[in-house]
């Protein structure tokens, strides 16, 4: 009997997939390959099911001989182990991101003397209508919050860019790359009190209060799925805080991140350059644990942002207030540099690592970013924040548009700078 080899999520089953797997297993002996839950989120959207829970629907459709683990999309790795006679396919991968990944399992194919068999692609409005109550789930405040934990526990680096707007958040949302037979997305989102604060002409000392920081959470959640890094800047009043991060909670952020300075809070990348003040460990720790303590579930995170590198207050402070935090009940770890050589940084993470394995470690290379994610995830590093990437491109590009007007007295000659209306539209849900 030949052999076939099909591919598919499996997150929801719908009479498309029925059909393709009948046609299928028409052919021969039929594997499926289930993607994993980090080659799923990698490419679409979070599972609604985990990776078990689809592999036991999958085993349970009539026609299906065997179940096996896709890791990544594409389809190489299997197919060289397998070397099934026949690979079946929707039709939908021709175009799109998509299509390399297609090139590649045709020449693995090819090496062999196995055969593609494309079908026409299930282009149902009930399976479109199917999608998008799985995407408006996972908006649910609920079901988002508990999402970077289920991340952390399935990638071993996860990736967030900062958004300050409903705009960017679909950015953050949306934006993909192919490269490399895989398709390359962010994970969270990183609400940046420095961006927040920048799009509202503000000076970034904590100046926006919550209300306001609070409403441009709302307006990314309104047209988003992706979970939410929030930046706390110092927490404030442990008073305050307790309240404010049990706000955050309900409303579905998934993580908040605090750092160990008082008074009047300055940018962490000015450094010594302007008076900055440290807090106590003994008062911080204090702060971590009122703010467990005052959460209601267990899907949140609290993650402490240790200011000792950026202070030259040395190595030594910097592992000593970390393991501390941690043991107040911090969920993470955000050690903070502002030297362009990450040797500190790599320095703190092998010695954090040599006491504890498990707490998350979170960086912000703005300033070391020539860092690649594989190389941060090879030191352990758990989350990689880009955080204000998006503001700093945005404002020069304004700034250029405005002055070609200027110059020329009209807007014809900024066109090319525009995007079209008609794609800005189509950003934008219209639900």
């Amino acid at each position: 009997m030949s052999t076939v080899y099909l591919s598919m999520s499996a997150d929801i089953i719908h009479g498309g997939h029925i059909n393709i797997i009948n046609k299928a297993a028409e052919l021969g002996e039929l594997t499926v390959g289930v993607l994993t839950d980090e080659a799923v989120a990698s490419y679409k959207r979070f599972p609604l099911l985990n990776y078990d829970e689809r592999v036991k629907i999958i085993e349970n459709i009539s026609g299906v001989a065997h179940v096996i683990p896709q890791d990544t999309l594409s389809y190489k790795k299997n197919l060289e182990t397998l070397k099934p006679d026949f690979l079946v396919h929707g039709d939908n991968w021709k175009e799109g991101s998509q299509r390399t990944i297609r090139a590649e399992a045709i020449e693995v194919l090819a090496s062999y003397g196995g055969v593609l068999k494309e079908f026409p692609y299930s282009g149902n409005a009930e399976y479109q209508r199917l999608e998008d109550e799985a995407r408006d789930r996972l908006s649910i405040p609920d079901v988002r919050r508990s999402r970077l934990k289920k991340l952390l526990g399935m990638k071993t680096t996860v990736s967030a860019i900062e958004a300050h707007s409903g705009l960017t958040g679909l950015i953050a949302e949306n934006t993909k790359v192919e490269k490399d037979g895989e398709i390359r997305q962010f994970d969270a989102m990183w609400v940046s009190s420095l961006c927040d604060s920048t799009a509202k002409g503000k000076p970034d000392i904590e100046l926006v209060d919550m209300t306001s920081r609070i409403r441009t959470i709302e307006d990314i959640m309104e047209v988003t799925t992706k979970p939410i890094i929030f930046d706390g800047d110092t927490g404030g009043l442990i008073e305050h805080f307790v309240y404010n991060i049990r706000t955050l909670e309900r409303i579905g952020v998934s993580c908040c991140i605090i750092e160990d300075k008082t008074g009047l809070k300055k940018n962490s990348l000015f450094g010594t350059e302007v008076v900055q003040t440290q807090d106590t460990i003994e008062h911080f720790c204090e702060k971590i644990s009122a703010g467990k303590a005052a959460l209601k579930t267990s899907d949140f995170m609290l993650v402490a942002r240790c200011e000792s590198l950026i202070l030259e207050q040395g190595m030594e402070d910097a592992l000593n207030r970390c393991f501390a935090y941690v043991k107040a009940g911090a969920d993470g770890i955000m050690i903070h540099s502002r030297k362009k050589d990450p040797a500190e940084i790599f320095e703190f993470c092998e010695k954090f690592r040599e006491k504890d394995s498990k707490t998350p470690i979170v960086v912000v290379p703005t300033s070391f970013n020539e860092v690649t994610e594989e190389e941060f995830a090879k030191r352990n590093i758990n989350i990689v924040i880009y955080a204000n990437q998006l503001t700093r491109s945005a404002f020069p590009a304004m700034v250029e548009t405005a002055e070609t007007i200027l110059t020329n007295h009209r807007a014809k000659e900024a066109d090319d700078k525009c995007m079209s209306f008609k794609e800005i539209i189509r950003l934008i849900p219209e639900q």
